[in-house]
């Protein structure tokens, strides 16, 4: 615990607010910027002395309750809240809900970006946002309803024992390791969150090897480097395979591409123009 810079940040927090920013009349002209701490204090449902205390490094370590009173009082942005957990030395209460709004500038990412397939997933791998040459090389989204988006559904449960590939990809086994270890870590981020609970109720129910998976409470699997999709309609494309972190709203933009001039830069490039229409071979009558 940095008591001196917890003091520090709660009072640069508690100094930028103004009291119609909480519903409070703004009255007199006030001696010191911002709300007074027995306001604060008050919001957050704990004791001024002891707020006071916290201001000036003085108090003991606050706990996370506390703590998300104080944030909550004091109208703290989620990187703010967490960083106040990180100066006192406690883990953040995890959120209620996994975000599945995507931000506006990381669709347009994957409009802009040439010859290169990509999907944005989100904590509970649902496919919620995807570019032509993604649906292209894996299915058209477009058409499939949201409830059948979800990647670890079709890892785990399109049929059959063991069920076949998603999408034909090379590391299926790996994949689906990936998808356990993922959904175990969003498990603990997202207790309360019905739709990953229910998630993983439906896939121990309706899968005997995810369940077997899942008792090995396995951690951290690298994800992989490269993939080949070998159910397009061009053939096997090996593409180089990106995750790159959302963060501030714990989803994932997945990149597939690959090394220009190569033959699998051609194929997608192919792929880019054919769409998800199927080739059709024409014979001369």
């Amino acid at each position: 615990m940095d008591k001196s810079e917890l003091g520090a940040f709660l009072r640069s927090r508690r100094e930028r607010l103004r009291p119609e920013d909480v519903g409070l009349p703004s009255g007199a002209r006030r001696r010191t910027p911002g709300l007074r701490r027995e306001e604060i204090a008050v919001r957050a449902h704990i004791s001024t002395e002891y707020y006071v205390r916290l201001e000036q490094g003085r108090a003991p370590r606050p706990s996370a309750e506390v703590l998300a009173g104080i944030a909550g009082a004091l109208r703290l942005t989620d990187a703010e809240s967490d960083h106040l957990h990180l100066l006192a030395g406690t883990t953040p209460a995890p959120s209620g809900l996994h975000r599945r709004d995507v931000r506006p500038s990381v669709l347009g990412v994957l409009e802009r970006l040439p010859l290169t397939a990509g999907i944005v997933l989100s904590a509970a791998f649902e496919v919620l946002a995807w570019n032509d040459l993604a649906a292209a090389l894996m299915e058209d989204f477009a058409l499939v309803e949201p409830h059948d988006r979800n990647l670890a559904r079709k890892a785990f449960l399109a049929g059959g024992q063991p069920p076949p590939a998603i999408y034909g990809i090379s590391d299926d086994v790996e994949f689906r390791e990936g998808v356990v270890t993922q959904l175990r870590s969003a498990q603990a981020r997202y207790p309360s969150d019905p739709v990953i609970a229910d998630l993983i109720r439906e896939l121990r129910e309706g899968s005997a090897e995810f369940s077997r998976l899942w008792e090995r409470h396995d951690v951290q699997i690298p994800p992989p480097l490269k993939k080949t999709f070998r159910a397009t309609p061009v053939g096997d494309i090996t593409v180089d395979c990106d995750s790159l972190a959302v963060t501030d709203r714990d989803q994932h933009l997945i990149l597939y591409t690959a090394p220009i001039g190569s033959g699998d830069a051609e194929n997608l490039a192919l792929l880019s123009v054919i769409g998800t229409e199927p080739l059709v071979s024409h014979r001369d009558s």
